[in-house]
């Protein structure tokens, strides 16, 4: 019973040390998202998570911690205007079949096009 222990102690020390890995890896990528810090107190700042490591991310995220939340949240926003921006750019007008032959019969009726080109813009419409 003594070795379940000694395992369960384990994962939940792995679990600790994981989620501050993690932590430790998100207050790095918001250091170098954040454009208003100077490269100085973006050094500093890394200094002082290698020297005191739990301290300073604890500190990182009481002093920060709104900003680390506004700044991932305006990058999220720019990638959702940048897929948008493509979608909408790569996505078909959004017309029918129907309405393209409804199109294509007035130009047929106002005599701008002829029976043959009719057809043509048709076929293509149901294709």
């Amino acid at each position: 019973m003594d070795s379940f222990w000694d395992w369960l102690w384990l994962m939940v020390w792995w679990f600790f040390f994981i989620a501050y890995l993690m932590l430790l890896f998100y207050i790095v990528a918001d250091l170098f998202r954040d454009k208003n810090l100077s490269g100085w107190w973006k050094a500093l700042w890394i200094i002082v998570l290698i020297v005191a490591p739990y301290l300073a991310a604890l500190v990182y995220v009481i002093a920060r911690g709104r900003g680390m939340a506004e700044r991932r949240s305006d990058e999220d926003r720019a990638r959702k205007q940048i897929m948008d921006d493509y979608v909408r750019a790569t996505a078909s007008t959004g017309r029918s079949p129907a309405t393209e032959i409804a199109d294509a019969k007035a130009l047929h009726d106002a005599g701008v096009i002829d029976a043959d080109e009719f057809a043509q813009l048709k076929s293509k419409a149901l294709a």
